[in-house]
This record gives structure tokens, sequence and C-alpha cells, in this order.
């Protein structure tokens, strides 16, 4: 086999050539039917299993290819879902905009104090919160677990609504007139625990994200948010224009 042209006297590392090749050729659908192996590709690119590590360890971080210790490398899966990274968005909104069905399983919807909470919503430590935890399911799948915060002198008309098929700013809205106007939100990766990855129905190979939301109206923060959510079903990417720091379009959430 004649291997794939790579420039062995350019200034750029072999591993970066090879990555640039692979992910042109993952752009191009070459491998919509299975990724090449390790040793496939040293011999097909003429270069060095150590070569061909470093090209797939970046493709990895991209989240591009899922390559683990002794498994045949694979193209990461599509995107499930779309949803704006610089507004306001509501998770099942994005779900149901993807064309998935949203459903949510309500673990807890109870009126408890917690500290720390009350204290990032700017309240007396044992002020009562009205807290909503889910386990929301895209296409019957479970997707994410969502837990949520808010002060039950505003969200107490909550308390009696069905959250299976529904979400809680439309409710919050219909039955407290609140809507949120202003959030801020901070996204990590995360090991998640054994007992959230039962509840994912996701592998130890399996990373999640961590997303924490503080989400106001009129000024009085109002809701408290924490969702661990897979990292193999989702992703957040921006466009941006020349001279503008801000994103103007989310791309993919999968």
């Amino acid at each position: 086999m004649t291997p794939r042209a790579l420039d062995r006297s350019g200034a750029l590392p072999l591993w970066r050539q090879l990555q640039d090749d692979l992910v042109a050729r993952l752009r191009a659908g070459e491998f919509d039917t299975g990724f090449p192996g390790e040793l496939t590709l040293v011999d097909e690119y003429g270069v060095s299993r150590y070569t061909v590590r470093q090209a797939l360890q970046r493709l990895r971080a991209d989240g591009l290819v899922v390559a683990e210790r002794g498994r045949q490398p694979r193209v990461s899966p599509a995107a499930d879902v779309e949803q704006p990274l610089d507004t306001l968005y509501s998770l099942f909104a994005s779900v149901e905009a993807a064309g998935l069905e949203q459903r949510s399983v309500v673990r807890v919807l109870d009126v408890r104090a917690d500290g720390v909470v009350a204290d990032r919503l700017d309240l007396e430590g044992s002020t009562p919160l009205v807290y909503l935890e889910r386990l929301r399911l895209a296409a019957g799948t479970p997707l994410a677990i969502d837990r949520a915060w808010l002060p039950a002198d505003l969200a107490a008309p909550v308390l009696t609504a069905d959250f299976t098929h529904t979400s809680l700013y439309s409710v919050l809205a219909g039955r407290t007139g609140i809507r949120l106007d202003t959030s801020r939100e901070e996204i990590r990766a995360v090991v998640p625990t054994a007992a959230e990855r039962a509840l994912l129905e996701c592998g130890p190979e399996v990373a999640c994200l961590s997303v924490h939301r503080q989400g106001s109206a009129d000024g009085r923060p109002v809701e408290w948010r924490h969702t661990v959510v897979r990292g193999d079903r989702f992703a957040v990417t921006a466009e941006f224009t020349a001279g503008d720091r801000r994103p103007t379009r989310a791309v993919t959430a999968r």
C-alpha cells in the first residue's frame, strides 16, 4: 500500500498533519461506516503507532472520535439536540425542537431548606425552597439529571404541577407570572458518580458535563439549577463574527 502523503520535511509535526487529514476525511463522510484502527492508520500513512496515538488523542479531546484503550476507535455519534448558547433556553424546548420526544421522571418535588443554595439565591440560609429533581429523557433514553431550587414564596404554585411532559419555565410563567430574563451558567466536565451513571445508563467510558445556572427575573435571583448531562449526547459550540466577542449562534448540543 502506498502511504497517504504527509510532508515529512515540513515544519508541521506529522501527528498534526495526520490529525488534519483525518478531520477532513471525517467531514467528508469517509468514516461513516467505521473508523480505521491504529494499525490500519500506521500502514495507511506510513507513520509510527506513537504518531497515530498522538493524532487520535487530539481527535478524542475535540470530541470527534471515541478512542478507548484496547478498543477500535469509532466516530462520535451525531448531535441529538440543537441549543442556543448565548440566550436563555429550555432543555425541554431544545429536545422537542430536535424532533425528539421529551419526557421526565420526577424523582423529588418538595419544599426544603438548603443553606448553600439559599446563599446563591441571596437568601437567608433557612429560607424554604421548592426543590424539583427530574431524570430528563430524550427519545426514551436518559439524557440528564436536572435539579432546580426556587424560593418557595414565589414558586409554591408549581408544587402541584405534573412535570412529566412540560417545562419548569412554562409552568412557572403560567402559575406565577414569573419569567426569567437573565441567567449565568458555568459548564464543566465531571466524572459522574456511580449513582448518576446508573440513572443515566452510561458506562464508565462516558464522561458528563455539569451545568450550574443562576436564573433571575427583574433583577432578583429566582432559580438555582444543577444539571448533569451525558457528554456523549451533549456538546456546545458557537460561531463568532470578526470583531464580535460574543457568540452569534449556537451550533450543536448532542
